[in-house]
């Protein structure tokens, strides 16, 4: 079986992580050529993006294919490579995936989003995402492809957490009464998309995250605890001077259901909360 990967980041590594000891063959995108040596490091065949031929005839020949680049001004920077490559080969994926962002739902005022609820992206990010979620769906339905989608909210895990933000003296806790975020840790990101490889249902989305959607601010200090720290003093939203992106995130406050992941899937987070997931972080020396 093969993998293949549109944008080797942290959560297609640690899905390859998860998939290589089954006897997976992965190839991946890259770039420049220090990401090619990281990515044979993992056991990953670099495929250069320079090489468009290149990359479809590798998508063309996979039974799987991760899609995890943004999408830019002009939508997401797969679809004009892969799709006429699949098309020419004739060869399909058994499955499809492609990586969004829970920034589709928009501002719930802390209230509960499913996969069923109305988009309403309040951000240039969210709004791109959108639109690529739209042009994949529209030619997964065109080619018969097991297309699927998943909203994802803060992915964290080693060498991503809010210790490297502790320890270097740079974390911030933003006081903004009322709001709360999910969040993900990578592990169990690439289990759901691992349940969702072995069982296919094209044109369908499932948000996979945690439990308990939780202010960031208690996730800080909670992590401060843990490496037995005080944690940083709470700042008011209104006077934390924060740059623009950091703004339209904290405009945004809500609670991201994973019920249908769990039922249609088989999934259950293995780190259902924060706490679970910075425990296993700071064991594995994050």
């Amino acid at each position: 079986m093969r993998l293949f990967v549109f944008g080797y980041g942290f959560s297609a590594r640690a899905l390859v992580r998860r998939l290589r000891p089954q006897g997976w063959d992965v190839a991946a995108t890259f770039r420049a050529d220090g990401d090619a040596d990281r990515l044979a490091g993992d056991g990953v065949e670099p495929v250069p993006l320079s090489e468009p031929e290149l990359v479809g005839a590798r998508a063309a020949g996979a039974q799987a294919i991760l899609v995890t680049a943004p999408p830019g001004a002009r939508g997401c920077p797969a679809l004009p490579l892969l799709v006429p490559a699949l098309a020419r080969a004739g060869a399909f994926p058994d499955w499809l995936g492609y990586l969004s962002t829970t920034g589709v739902y928009g501002d719930r005022r802390g209230g509960w989003v499913t996969e069923s609820s109305r988009l309403a992206a309040q951000s240039p990010e969210g709004a791109r995402r959108v639109g690529a979620e739209r042009d994949w769906l529209q030619v997964g339905a065109g080619m018969g492809l097991s297309m699927t989608l998943f909203r994802l909210p803060g992915i964290y895990g080693p060498g991503r957490s809010p210790f490297d933000r502790l320890r270097r003296g740079a974390a911030r806790r933003i006081a903004a009464p009322g709001q709360v975020f999910s969040r993900i840790h990578v592990d169990d990101l690439a289990a759901g998309l691992a349940a969702s490889i072995a069982r296919p249902r094209a044109g369908r989305a499932y948000n996979l995250c945690d439990d308990e959607p939780a202010p960031n601010s208690d996730v800080l200090a909670y992590a401060a605890g843990l490496l037995g720290l005080e944690p940083p003093p709470e700042v008011a939203l209104a006077d934390a001077a924060l740059p623009p992106a950091a703004q339209r995130f904290y405009a945004e406050s809500k609670r991201v259901s994973n019920a249908r992941a769990k039922a249609e899937l088989g999934w259950r987070p293995a780190f259902p909360t924060y706490r679970e997931g910075l425990r296993a972080v700071l064991a594995a020396g994050g």
